[in-house]
C-alpha cells in the first residue's frame, strides 16, 4: 500500500543548466520520503540516540521519466516491496501534481543498522509488523 511521504516544489536554485530539477534534489526528496516511510513502519528517529540504531542505504535504482521545470509541485508516494531479515526494499514514485504524471521512481534497499558496531541488525518486531501492513 503506497502512502504519501513527501510533497515539494521545484525552486530555481534546484534547477540545472537545462532548466529542470537537478538529480541531487530528486535524491534529497527521495531520502526524506524514505524517513517518512520508515516512521510509518514503526521506526522512531529517537532510536538513533536511544538505541544507536538506524538505516544504511545499500542500493538505489532510479528511473527518470519526465522533467520537472521550476515551479512544479510534486509528491512522492512510497510503499514496501520486500521485507527481509535485516532490510526493507521500498518503492518511491514521484509524480507531478499538475497532471499526475510519473516523473521518477526509486527502488531502494535499506538495511537496519547498529550505528556503533557498524553492522546490520535483524528488523525489530514493530518494524516488521508495520512494514507488512505497507507491503505491496
Amino acid at each position: 500500500m503506497a502512502i504519501l511521504t513527501y510533497q515539494g516544489v521545484v525552486y530555481p536554485a534546484q534547477c540545472d543548466a537545462m532548466g529542470h530539477m537537478n538529480v541531487q534534489f530528486y535524491i534529497a526528496a527521495f531520502d526524506q520520503s524514505l524517513w517518512h516511510l520508515m516512521a510509518a513502519c514503526g521506526y522512531s528517529a529517537a532510536w538513533i540516540t536511544e538505541r544507536r540504531q538506524g538505516w544504511a542505504d545499500r542500493r538505489y535504482e532510479i528511473d527518470f521519466r519526465q522533467e520537472l521545470p521550476v515551479g512544479s509541485l510534486f509528491e512522492i508516494r512510497s510503499s514496501v516491496v520486500r521485507v527481509g531479515r535485516t532490510s526493507l526494499s521500498t518503492r518511491h514514485s514521484l509524480t507531478n501534481k499538475a497532471d499526475g504524471v510519473l516523473c521518477a521512481e526509486l527502488l531502494a534497499v535499506s538495511v537496519y543498522f547498529d550505528l556503533a558496531a557498524r553492522q546490520s541488525l535483524p528488523l525489530p518486531p514493530e518494524i516488521l509488523e508495520g512494514a507488512e501492513k505497507l507491503n505491496g
